[in-house]
């Protein structure tokens, strides 16, 4: 580039930068008067909108497009997983960290968390299927948790409950 060629640039972009200086005075000052533009026979971005586009376009302005499909699914669990999976099975959270992307389930016997551990393959390829490629890289499941640790005065001191002779 000559330096011809890099003063045209430099105009130009000062042109823009004046302009949309203007344009954003303009608006403060036609807020303070009142709005400027009347509503008139014709639609404009003022008026009312349905609830559902509103969302719709809040979603996608927002990029929340991912999580808002990962919590549709959490709501369709029992149709993405069948009746008898989802009735010991419950989605509990999904982490949308590019890097890990993990769909956390929690189960309520050891029985039940197995065979989500054998079926997870198939049940990524059927998320995935359902929110896009990508979208989720593995499933973590949760079996049920240990019996309630009990203090009271027939414990030993520093003992940890019935979970302690296991290690």
């Amino acid at each position: 580039m000559t330096g011809v060629d890099l003063a045209r640039v430099a105009l130009r972009a000062a042109k823009e930068q004046a302009r949309a200086r203007g344009a954003a005075a303009q608006q403060k000052k036609q807020a303070r008067r009142g709005g400027g533009l009347r509503s008139g026979a014709r639609s404009d971005g003022r008026d009312p909108q349905p609830l559902g586009s509103a969302i719709n376009r809040l979603i996608t302005e927002r990029g929340w497009e991912t999580p808002a499909a990962v919590g549709g699914v959490m709501g369709r669990w029992p149709q993405i997983v069948g009746d008898d999976l989802a009735n010991h099975c419950v989605p509990l959270r999904y982490d949308d960290d590019p890097d890990a992307r993990v769909l956390t389930v929690s189960c309520d016997s050891t029985a039940w968390a197995t065979q989500l551990r054998l079926l997870a393959p198939q049940l990524v390829a059927r998320l995935n299927a359902d929110l896009g490629p990508g979208t989720v890289r593995m499933i973590k499941v949760v079996g049920p948790g240990g019996p309630e640790r009990r203090f009271g005065p027939l414990r030993a001191p520093g003992s940890k409950g019935p979970g302690d002779t296991y290690g």
